[in-house]
């Protein structure tokens, strides 16, 4: 080989190496949804258009079919907008009117907005607006690392959000500032900081003064497993302070919780292989079974395969109507990818 043709074939291998460093470098960036958010600074809150289409049914093989044990379709949405950090819905929190609600994304963004109906049927979201969680400092939470915002528990006019890649708790003043609000740090057990990186806080609930865990933030972690192989839970402040466990069972991870009465809690799970596919659950605990060292279960409610309206469920709220039904509102994580929808569902729950 002649020494010009060596020296075309080093050249070629130098380019083929910075390509390659040039491609891994990308997807490390894709890869670390934090590592895009550094350099940002925060925007004023951008208002959006969110495009709503309607569901048939919940069940594919029976779009007629309304009754799924206690709980009942009001009906549901696939959602889309065409507004860049809309999807991955981590968690929701929905008014006392029905209507207006709270969600947070899983890269650090919050969206708020009113759910329209004919009557029971939710129809679409309007005057829906997104902004970036705001730290301390003014600047986006996510720029600091802190990312992956799975919960959101409320206590009037403030809320509360698990911060799952970090496995931190923040409080907003968010009766008083809206999405402008700056993340405050609070003090967390030490277990919380130990739960197993993508498998820690996932579900947050605020119990109101007048109940006996009155005062108690209520975190649940999604796989962070005790010896036994039970989901580790947090009594953080209240009367009670301490950890127990939820029973876990059929390999369900947990996704959310909501406060479903003064006496109980529900309790959104899912799993999901490539063998058996995707599949959801909602149990119901009782509030006076949790306490420090206990192991808490309860059944199940719903259990739902794709052969049903399901996605990625991992936001869950429950709000009473004017008329005394309870509602149960379900939204779904797209992980911004094509392959999967932002799903909002809504049940009545039939209760004896």
């Amino acid at each position: 080989m002649t020494r010009r043709g060596r020296r075309m074939i080093e050249a070629g291998a130098k380019r083929s190496r910075r390509a390659l460093v040039t491609l891994l470098a990308g997807l490390i960036v894709i890869a670390t949804p934090g590592a895009t958010q550094t350099a940002r600074v925060a925007q004023p809150p951008a208002a959006i258009e969110i495009a709503a289409e309607p569901l048939d049914g919940f069940d594919h093989h029976d779009p007629t079919r309304r009754q799924f044990g206690p709980l009942e379709f009001r009906g549901g949405l696939v959602l889309t907008s065409r507004f860049k950090e809309f999807g991955g819905l981590s968690a929701i929190r929905v008014a006392a009117d029905g209507a207006n609600f709270i969600a947070a994304t899983d890269k650090g963004w919050w969206l708020k907005g009113r759910i329209t109906y004919a009557g029971k049927r939710p129809t679409g979201i309007i005057e829906a607006e997104m902004s970036a969680m705001l730290g301390p400092d003014g600047r986006p939470l996510a720029a600091r690392g802190w990312y992956d915002t799975e919960a959101i528990a409320e206590d009037g006019g403030t809320l509360y959000v698990g911060i799952e890649r970090v496995n931190r708790i923040v409080r907003f003043d968010y009766g008083k500032d809206g999405l402008l609000a700056r993340a405050q740090p609070i003090e967390v057990p030490p277990a919380v900081r130990t739960l197993p990186n993508n498998k820690g806080l996932e579900a947050l609930v605020f119990v109101p003064k007048n109940l006996a865990l009155g005062g108690t933030l209520i975190a649940i972690s999604e796989r962070g497993l005790d010896k036994s192989g039970n989901n580790l839970a947090f009594l953080i402040g209240g009367p009670r302070p301490g950890t127990f466990t939820v029973k876990r069972s059929a390999d369900f991870d947990v996704s959310d919780a909501a406060l479903l009465s003064p006496g109980s809690l529900l309790l959104l799970e899912r799993k999901f292989s490539w063998i058996s596919g995707l599949f959801i659950r909602i149990r119901s605990l009782a509030l006076a079974d949790v306490r420090p060292g206990a192991v808490v279960d309860g059944p199940v409610l719903l259990e739902a395969d794709l052969g049903y309206a399901i996605d990625n469920m991992e936001g869950l709220s429950v709000h009473r109507t004017a008329g005394g039904e309870t509602v149960l509102t379900l939204i779904s994580d797209d992980n911004f990818s094509v392959l999967q929808r932002t799903l909002l569902l809504q049940f009545t729950l039939i209760e004896p």
